[in-house]
């Protein structure tokens, strides 16, 4: 999403002082007139957004530390090393002030000021044994054709052919000219981020520049695709004559020494000189029944915000940041939420501050929740409030506990990919089509990330009733719920009598596909349990909306 090259880390040689915390004596080359650092508040799936000036404004929302490291020196994240173990899971918001003009430059150095003086941060460049994708020559020739050098160095994506069946999983293909093997594998790493979920490093020895074309099955297809289907390791290897291989090897880094897990506090007057902005809205916008077999659809561009056949469900699901696969989390809604479609065509208020993104304005996610939430209720008349009420959710029970105790100073962290050893069963079988790796997590945290990693099974918070103390890793391979056939949900189609149909099936069954559920996936590989209960959990309940908007 923001990932960044790794030949960034030659940028460290040119920031010297902004290391370590600035002296109380000297006032810092950079920094922001005015800011409002705070905890962020929770939020189903997490991400950092953000990060550019708007107006006089740079803001961040959901940024964790090594997010906001990252962008401050310039970084890929991964490229962020040592520190507490909260560095990866505690978020922040930051909203401060800086003269429209600032270029992105000195916004770093002011960001890099900003991290020294409220959380006391300081780093130093160093090395690290790091994992990261090594691209060497095969055992054969390499099966490139050498660049004649003339026109610009390029890699094109190719669209996929218009005569392809739908039910044809596309390839992802590029074609190359005049392209070092350097550039080759950096641009990898943007383009097969599904599969490469470390750094790729050029270990060919091939010099000059050289022409070819490379195509592939995107992760999420490869099942799709069957016998048809070519992972990038495959194709880097039948295509190329290259080969692809997780290692570890030292990497230069930035590595932290020391940060606090909670900023100074903000200035007593904060809000009188640095006034929170008015709820950001539209400034107008055109709702109207869609026609009928409208495909439905939707885009931003720029200050507008286009939807085509789009239901009121799923912008109620967005404003109110809830899970669209969870049938109990909104209750008092019509049938016709699902079914009626509108059309919405709305520009944004003038008063919104917006991101400069490489192809113009871009709203924030947090912006635009206000602004959807703001629209229902003036057009549609709507009226809600949260309550406590009974829904299915799981509880964690220790069954045979087969998870490896953690180093206590490891990061806390999660990621979709292989662990150290490199092992991926999901090249092999693509039907396992998800790979979770933690490390150093309670078994709380562990079902806090089961419910944000597999949304499809789980709806709501999975409690803790194991007993079990300490921090633990452990890998998880399974596959999504679209992969099994027998729809094993975590919150399936409720029955008559009030359970979920899903809740009746047998949560570890095998699936004739070779599939496995989060549920068998759990019980087998981390010896633990997720047995389904009615408790309370927050819901937005719909006291009153209009099924026809007001006139625009």
């Amino acid at each position: 999403m923001m990932m960044r090259a790794f030949a960034g880390i030659v940028l460290f040689a040119l920031l010297s002082s902004p290391l370590s915390a600035q002296s109380t004596d000297t006032p810092p080359a950079a920094a922001f007139e005015i800011a409002d650092v705070h905890a962020s508040p929770p939020r189903r799936f997490p991400f950092m957004d953000g990060g550019a000036l708007r107006g006089d404004r740079y803001i961040v929302h959901q940024a964790t530390m090594v997010d906001l490291i990252a962008a401050a020196y310039g970084l890929d994240p991964s490229n962020v090393q040592g520190g507490p173990i909260w560095l990866e899971t505690d978020r922040f918001d930051i909203i401060a002030k800086a003269p429209p003009t600032t270029s992105k430059d000195d916004l770093k150095l002011m960001l890099q000021s900003l991290l020294a003086d409220r959380f006391k941060l300081v780093v130093h460049i160093g090395s690290a044994p790091m994992p990261a994708y090594v691209l060497s020559v095969g055992k054969g020739k390499p099966k490139l054709k050498e660049a004649d050098d003339s026109g610009k160095p390029d890699c094109q994506f190719q669209d996929p052919p218009k005569d392809v069946p739908p039910v044809t999983a596309p390839y992802i293909a590029f074609s190359c000219h005049n392209t070092t093997m350097e550039t080759f594998a950096k641009d990898l790493h943007e383009w097969a981020g599904g599969y490469l979920t470390n750094p790729v490093v050029d270990s060919t020895g091939l010099k000059g520049a050289w022409d070819f074309d490379i195509k592939w099955t995107g992760r999420g297809q490869l099942s799709k695709a069957g016998a048809d289907g070519i992972s990038i390791f495959d194709a880097v290897d039948k295509q190329l004559g290259l080969k692809l291989d997780l290692q570890t090897a030292p990497r230069p880094v930035l590595i932290v020494d020391s940060v606090n897990q909670k900023p100074t506090p903000n200035r007593p007057d904060l809000e009188k000189v640095f006034p929170t902005p008015p709820p950001a809205q539209f400034e107008v916008a055109t709702i109207k029944p869609s026609k009928p077999d409208t495909e439905s659809r939707g885009g931003i561009n720029g200050d507008q915000v286009n939807l085509q056949a789009t239901n009121l469900k799923f912008m109620i699901t967005f404003a109110w940041d809830l899970n669209p696969n969870d049938p109990e989390e909104l209750v008092g809604a019509p049938k016709w939420l699902d079914t009626d479609k509108f059309d919405i065509l709305a520009k944004v208020s003038s008063d919104v501050h917006m991101d400069a993104g490489p192809n113009g304005p871009r709203i924030a996610i947090e912006d635009l929740r206000q602004m959807v939430r703001a629209l229902l209720e003036d057009r549609f008349k709507m009226k809600t409030h949260f309550e406590d009420r009974p829904v299915w959710a799981y509880t964690l029970i220790a069954v045979n506990p087969k998870l490896r105790k953690a180093d206590p100073v490891s990061r806390t962290k999660c990621k979709e990919g292989p662990g150290p050893d490199g092992k991926d069963p999901r090249t092999t079988n693509p039907v396992l089509n998800r790979l979770l790796t933690c490390q150093n997590m309670t078994m709380e945290q562990i079902g806090d990330e089961l419910q944000r990693r597999a949304a499809g099974y789980i709806y709501g918070p999975v409690q803790d009733g194991t007993g079990i103390k300490g921090s633990w890793d452990f890998t998880l391979s399974f596959s999504s719920i679209d992969q099994l056939r027998t729809g094993a949900a975590g919150g399936g189609t409720p029955s008559t009598d009030g359970s979920s149909a899903a809740s009746t099936a047998s949560p570890t069954a095998s699936d004739p596909s070779g599939a496995v559920s989060l549920f068998d996936a759990v019980n087998r590989q981390l010896g633990l349990k997720l047995e389904k209960q009615r408790r309370p959990a927050p819901v937005l309940v719909i006291d009153h909306i209009e099924e026809k908007p007001t006139e625009n």
